[in-house]
């Protein structure tokens, strides 16, 4: 009992501190180098864990699969979605558009998996997305459009496609050690991270407390801790309900935004978060059909 409802909040807590990351990370660092730095942190301190505890490891072709999650659920989709912001894309936005993930994982369940979403399932999801859209109004409200460009917008979508793809490669990867599996599926990361540094990044970097610190803290607790609950998640239990999770990471942003940047939240973001949580409660508590 413990693990099936304290896992899942602990998870979208820490999950939830990643717009809270780049927004802190921006001013003091490209973000595609700040994305290098803590995928390549991440794998070499889950690989030494790995290696602490004699953890067997997987061959070259059984390796790649994890290759290929980590380069889609955490590469391609903080890359892509940082790209985004960077280029002026609010926070906000990408935050309703990473909310359709759970949406886009339901459809693909069901056109390709050949699962049928119960009645319940199918209502949390479009009640959860309706409160997010709330969560997100106020924001959409006093940026106005004129982020939303077209390469923007793309490479948001890019970022939602690659991690529901990535969740989906998850749910199949044969049975391997958690660390080290985070930590290969870190390095796989790393390697699409490295190429956007490379192609789309630059240099800057300014070494003060704060970068430090929150590149400490991307390392340690999104990186490691959030990605391996992820990863525990998805082996125990239905893709659909795991991602619909992902619902109440905007909600929760926006209260972090409030505590550690003094943003301001509506009472109506309020309401958008409980339609959010009903939602989720609503879709996990349904039983996914063959």
């Amino acid at each position: 009992m413990l693990l099936r409802f304290g896992i899942p909040c602990i998870f979208v807590l820490i999950w939830s501190t990643g717009f809270i990351v780049a927004k802190a990370v921006l001013p003091h660092a490209d973000l595609q180098l700040f994305l290098v730095a803590r995928f390549s942190l991440t794998g070499v301190v889950m690989g030494c864990a790995a290696l602490f505890v004699a953890a067997q490891w997987p061959d070259i072709r059984r390796a790649g699969p994890h290759l290929l999650a980590g380069a889609l659920m955490q590469g391609i989709y903080l890359c892509a979605s940082y790209w985004a912001i960077s280029r002026g894309l609010a926070a906000g936005v990408m935050a309703l558009l990473g909310a359709l993930q759970p949406l886009f994982t339901a459809l693909f369940a069901v056109s390709f998996l050949g699962r049928a979403l119960p009645p319940q399932a199918r209502m949390g999801l479009l009640i959860g997305f309706a409160g997010v859209g709330l969560v997100i109004a106020p924001k959409l409200a006093s940026h106005g459009a004129g982020s939303l460009t077209a390469l923007t917008v793309a490479a948001a979508m890019v970022s939602v496609l690659a991690v529901t793809s990535g969740t989906m490669v998850q749910k199949w990867l044969s049975a391997t050690d958690l660390r080290v599996a985070a930590s290969i599926q870190s390095f796989g990361a790393a390697m699409v991270a490295v190429a956007a540094a490379l192609l789309l990044g630059t240099s800057r970097w300014d070494g003060t407390a704060v970068l430090w610190g929150a590149l400490v803290w991307a390392v340690l607790v999104p990186s490691m801790v959030g990605t391996t609950l992820l990863m525990w998640m998805m082996r125990h239990g239905d893709a659909t309900k795991v991602t619909a999770l992902l619902l109440l990471v905007p909600p929760l942003a926006a209260i972090q935004a409030y505590v550690v940047f003094s943003e301001f939240l509506a009472p109506v973001q309020f309401t958008g978060f409980a339609l959010a949580l009903g939602g989720v409660l609503l879709t996990r508590s349904g039983r996914t059909a063959p």
